[in-house]
């Protein structure tokens, strides 16, 4: 069965209207564009740069002789950092648009999700449409669709080796982007679908570029380093690379929606009736997204904001840079109107709150799906 997917009731109150007219009078006032500026465009220089650079200096110990190799995993280690910083703050503000104010910029810049081996079209519409429509929303929320392997929510089926889920999930992180980039796309890409729905039918370009992109990356990542470094360094150094990067991003969008205190919705509820999700959109945002250590600037300058993920949810068309200024007018609008606001003070209690849901989801009895 197809899940449904729901729609949103209205709470008859003002609270997104209230909240998206004080936001629009912040950005007036100042005289600011929401999308990116300087201090984004700088972040984007450093990433587009650096990775080459990494690359190159790997490659050439190669070529020095006498160059220890551990020095080439250091560097392999460096550029799953990279890539996940590129992913934060240059492929995810393009993918929604917020890069810039042109459309042809944004779809330039969408493609650095492609220099990282994934591809765009397909990841927008898992992303853009059904995550951010459907947040949390089991059946139709591909990021929580994670089962049988992991388990996020109470209305997903238990399975006995999820008693031990809190301790192998990590081991599950290092690899994904590894199942990400060459199975799961390839699935989705195959089949037209993500999670059962039907994704827009694909352009020549698009074909295009998810086969170039992935051959290019192939040929970087993996042929390159095999030919340089022989077969097992090769491989070896493909996974440093991609276990420091899935760990981060699987980490970073965890901490964002599998938490103790978010709310859960399963579409199967709603597919034999009219009835809609009991909050209206935005409500339904706040209720299913959980912000962490806003206090760091490191933090919001690696993350590209996205330790404020509920004001990603509520304003995708922002660019992150300007989401610290515009947290105070959330919390302020949320505690208005008796909307429950969720933050996380620091970066690991946000982690040892996704240990204790993990672990709580690991069980066979598990607490009814939170009241909004």
């Amino acid at each position: 069965m197809t899940p449904f997917k729901p729609g949103f009731a209205h709470n008859g109150n003002n609270f997104y209207a209230e909240l998206r007219q004080e936001i629009e009078h912040y950005f007036t006032s100042n005289k600011k564009a929401k999308t990116g500026n300087g201090k984004l465009y700088r972040k984007t220089a450093f990433a587009l740069l650096f990775v080459p650079a990494l690359l190159a200096l790997s490659f050439s110990t190669a070529f020095w002789g006498n160059s220890p190799m551990w020095v080439n995993y250091v560097l392999f280690a460096l550029l799953g950092v990279m890539h996940a910083f590129t992913g934060f703050n240059v492929m995810h503000d393009a993918c929604h648009g917020s890069f810039s104010s042109k459309p042809w910029v944004n779809n330039i810049f969408q493609h650095s999700l492609g220099l990282l081996g994934s591809h765009a079209p397909i990841w927008k519409f898992k992303h853009n449409v059904l995550h951010h429509t459907w947040t949390n929303v089991d059946g139709v929320d591909d990021d929580i669709a994670k089962s049988p392997m992991l388990r996020h929510c109470p209305t997903q089926t238990f399975k006995p080796a999820h008693k031990y889920q809190h301790i192998y999930m990590f081991g599950l992180y290092a690899i994904s982007t590894i199942w990400w980039l060459f199975g799961n796309d390839s699935i989705k890409y195959a089949k037209g679908k993500v999670n059962h729905q039907s994704m827009p039918k694909m352009t020549a370009v698009d074909h295009l570029t998810f086969w170039g992109f992935k051959l290019l990356y192939a040929g970087v990542y993996i042929a390159a380093p095999i030919y340089l470094f022989g077969a097992f360094h090769g491989l070896m150094l493909f996974l440093t690379l991609h276990v420091v990067l899935g760990v981060l991003l699987s980490v970073v969008f965890q901490l964002a929606h599998a938490v103790e205190g978010m709310h859960f919705e399963n579409s199967l509820e709603y597919s034999e009736t009219d009835d809609k999700i009991a909050n209206e959109w935005a409500v339904h945002q706040v209720l299913t997204t959980n912000n962490f250590a806003t206090k760091s600037p490191l933090a919001t300058w690696f993350m590209g904001g996205l330790n404020f993920q509920v004001e990603h949810h509520l304003f995708p068309k922002i660019s992150h840079v300007h989401y610290p200024n515009i947290n105070p007018i959330l919390i302020r609008t949320c505690e208005k109107y008796g909307v429950k606001y969720s933050e996380m003070p620091t970066f690991w209690k946000a982690i040892k709150s996704h240990l204790r849901w993990m672990r709580l989801m690991g069980k066979e009895e598990h607490p009814r799906l939170s009241v909004a």
